[in-house]
């Protein structure tokens, strides 16, 4: 029960960033940047506080669960101070979360993973004025959850580490996409009846970076090319391709970032979600807001040259001359 138990509590709270701090504040408040900025704020100073605040993993949890849950009560009507401390609570929640999916094995992470993409899909449409029932379910869940959590020691999951700069990247390119999709008026996957096979490539997303082994620059360059495709079938403006292609490398490339940051203390946790949990996924909003989208593919491009002129670099051995 308990191995179930961790499964529901690290999708209900992922699903809720995805639905209320990532799509349905920002929408809310019309993507303005200097409305929204107290919540990343919040996030980035809970991150950076949480590993000091002198109690037990456990009542960390519940105690910045309860304010998310009190901040749900309040959705979407907050101001200034009430987004920033949603933001800390959020904030300081990721890197808690993340110190959980140790615990979890591979099966069970993928199912957690699914579960949180495939209600993320489902419940995207739902109407943003009206995700506040959305918000406290979730956290309550979450939150009676986290007081059966197994207590077993961390599970290893893969050998495989990438570098910061390179998962930071990953999830810049994702929010660039992400956020400029779902405002375009002229296609959205989301609202253009692709919720079945947005939902199975999620899915399959998952599952394939769990239990499929390649090789480390061969992953990389792998992600990077199917983010080439999914922004060559944007700017090409085919949904139905889109639709398969992107769910596709938002799970891929997510597993392999958590199946890195986990095996982290977790004071490096908590600096690697500041810079990959906010700063990337803020950096992209910034460029959808722009319209800097065009220029994207130009550091995509740049990052998959550099791969391959490192994976096809001769080894630096002595070269006997005759």
């Amino acid at each position: 029960m308990q191995r179930l138990i961790l499964i529901f509590f690290i999708a209900c709270e992922l699903c809720y960033y995805l639905l209320i701090a990532q799509t349905g504040v920002v929408e809310y408040f019309s993507s303005n940047l200097f409305l929204i900025a107290p919540l990343p704020i919040g996030g980035v100073i809970g991150s950076l506080l949480v590993s000091y605040i002198k109690i037990d993993f456990r009542n960390k949890i519940s105690l910045f669960l309860t304010i998310q849950l009190i901040m749900s009560f309040l959705y979407p009507n907050f101001n200034m101070l009430t987004l920033f401390i949603l933001g800390f609570a959020v904030g300081s929640l990721a890197p808690l979360i993340v110190n959980e999916i140790k615990k979890a094995t591979l099966l069970e992470l993928g199912l957690a993973l699914s579960v949180s993409y495939v209600t993320g899909t489902l419940l995207f449409n739902y109407e943003i004025e009206g995700r506040g029932i959305i918000a406290i379910t979730l956290t309550t869940i979450t939150l009676l959850a986290s007081r059966f959590l197994p207590t077993n020691e961390p599970i290893k999951k893969s050998n495989q580490e990438f570098p910061l700069l390179m998962m930071v990247l990953w999830v810049f390119l994702d929010s660039a996409l992400f956020e400029s999709l779902s405002r375009d008026i002229t296609i959205s996957i989301w609202r253009d009846g692709f919720t079945f096979q947005i939902a199975l490539f999620h899915v399959i997303g998952v599952f394939c970076a769990l239990f499929f082994k390649i090789e480390k620059n061969q992953k990389s360059l792998f992600i990077l090319t199917l983010f080439a495709a999914s922004y060559l079938f944007y700017f090409l403006r085919e949904g139905y391709i889109l639709s398969i292609v992107y769910p596709f490398v938002i799970s891929y490339y997510n597993v392999v970032i958590l199946q890195t940051i986990a095996k982290k203390d977790f004071r490096i946790i908590t600096f690697y979600m500041i810079f990959i949990g906010w700063m990337a996924s803020g950096a992209g909003l910034f460029v959808a807001l722009s319209n800097l989208i065009l220029f994207v593919p130009i550091i995509l491009l740049i990052a998959i040259f550099k791969i391959m002129i490192g994976e096809y670099k001769p080894n630096n051995k002595e070269i006997k001359y005759v």
